[in-house]
């Protein structure tokens, strides 16, 4: 009789370490037990994760849902071995989403593929995410861990998040008030967050500067350390001040497309808004940035956040309402704008983004 014992392959042999999946699971767990809330209690390990709407105080709830990435922000990550804030983008980029239409985060999932699965790499990716959905008062409620050789480089990996929120019936933002004389309000960004990496490690690669450099902006930390602080989440601040005054009336994240595609998103097709480029404090990364790459203003406008991460939009005699609001918890905020009739462009601007 022959010996086929030699023959034998296990899905380890192929790449994949079941044994691996599961001790990251058991590490991550007091992670996700930390980001329980009303609704859920983030239990993980079943086939599918649970949230009681009502046991979260909702009476009439329209369900909001929002899923996003990070994008080239981990390669970043990946080169400096840094790995525990790219969970807190994941979150940002998902939740600043559900915010601006007036819906609380409830719970969040996530999706991590990589080559070789990494329990420590794995276990600080998990870390950011806990800690963006404790920011956000969501619960990280199930998630998905790929191994996939052969689709990843060594120490490669993908993320992807998907949030749920939810608002009471008829309180859904944005509100269908808003008119020429509006103010908008710009709520400061932390720096670049999520978007237009591709174009920022473009610069760093063609200037031959290395992450671990001092950052040519900023010489108190390194370029690596200065580019991957995390996107700022607004979620707290934004739902205490709608619940205590009413009266903000449309919000945008500013994304990938900058002020230029992002604010038109909310407004109604025969508004528009002027923005005061002036009163806008843009951070020194962005200077940094225009200057090293010879960038146009209009192309950093649509690109970048530019030091504004979130808009608001308010009738001009609830300005200082919704500013002391904001202020009360923590969240600064700029006038750097009005609704206008629109005229052309949705965007308009006045005055210069760096002086």
């Amino acid at each position: 009789m022959s010996d086929t014992s030699k023959s034998r392959i296990t899905y380890a042999d192929a790449g994949v370490d079941i044994d691996a999946g599961n001790a990251l699971v058991n590490q991550i767990k007091p992670m996700v037990r930390s980001t329980a809330r009303p609704g859920a209690d983030s239990e993980i390990g079943g086939f599918g994760g649970l949230f009681d709407l009502k046991a979260a105080g909702f009476s009439d709830p329209i369900l909001v849902a929002a899923n996003d990435g990070v994008g080239t922000k981990l390669r970043i990550a990946i080169e400096t071995g840094r790995h525990d804030t790219v969970g807190v983008d994941l979150v940002a980029m998902c939740v600043n989403d559900l915010i601006v239409q007036g819906a609380e985060p409830l719970l969040f999932l996530d999706y991590f593929a990589t080559g070789k699965l990494s329990t420590e790499q794995g276990a600080s990716i998990v870390s950011g995410i806990a800690e963006g959905c404790r920011q956000a008062g969501c619960a990280l409620i199930g998630g998905e861990t790929a191994e996939m050789p052969g689709m990843y480089a060594e120490g490669d990996y993908d993320l992807a998040g998907f949030a749920v929120g939810a608002a009471e019936r008829g309180q859904l933002l944005p509100r269908r008030d808003i008119g020429a004389g509006d103010v908008v309000l710009g709520l400061p960004s932390s720096g670049v967050h999520s978007n237009g990496f591709s174009l920022v490690r473009r610069l760093v690669e063609v200037h031959g500067l290395k992450w671990e450099e001092p950052a040519p902006f900023d010489s108190s930390t390194t370029l690596g350390e200065a580019l991957i602080e995390p996107t700022r989440i607004y979620v707290k601040p934004l739902l205490a001040t709608i619940r205590e005054t009413g009266a903000i009336k449309a919000m945008a994240h500013i994304t990938g497309g900058g002020f230029t595609e992002n604010i038109p998103r909310v407004l109604p097709d025969d508004l528009g808004v002027e923005i005061d480029l002036s009163a806008v404090t843009a951070a020194p990364v962005f200077s940094w940035l225009a200057t090293a790459g010879d960038i146009a203003e209009e192309e950093m406008l649509r690109t970048f956040n530019c030091g504004v991460g979130m808009v608001v939009v308010v009738a001009s005699d609830e300005v200082e309402t919704v500013r002391q609001s904001l202020e009360q918890v923590g969240q600064p905020s700029l006038v750097i704008g009005s609704v206008t009739p629109r005229s052309g462009d949705a965007v308009r601007y006045s005055g210069k983004l760096f002086s």
